[in-house]
């Protein structure tokens, strides 16, 4: 196999695969919070408590994927010029 159609191979079988990610789960964890929604903080004696809810996510700790964005983007242009 030659390297450009081993690189084009790898690429297209790359976005194949995020596209059915994105498809099968649309949602992904927030990045800043890690998904818990909100942050860990420590009192004074090094227990953990819960801290301040994530202001990216709005404490649901679930984010959009940038793929499926980009997909309702495209369907939403279509939608709207073809109406």
């Amino acid at each position: 196999m030659t390297p450009a159609l081993l690189a084009s191979t790898l690429l297209v079988s790359v976005t194949l695969s995020y596209a059915s990610l994105c498809a099968a789960s649309p949602f992904g964890n927030c990045r800043k919070c890690h998904g818990m929604g909100h942050a860990i903080k420590t009192d004074h004696k090094g227990r953990t408590k819960r801290g301040k809810d994530c202001r990216r996510c709005k404490a649901t700790g679930k984010r959009i994927r940038v793929g499926r964005h980009l997909y309702n983007v495209a369907a939403r242009l279509h939608r709207d010029g073809t109406r």
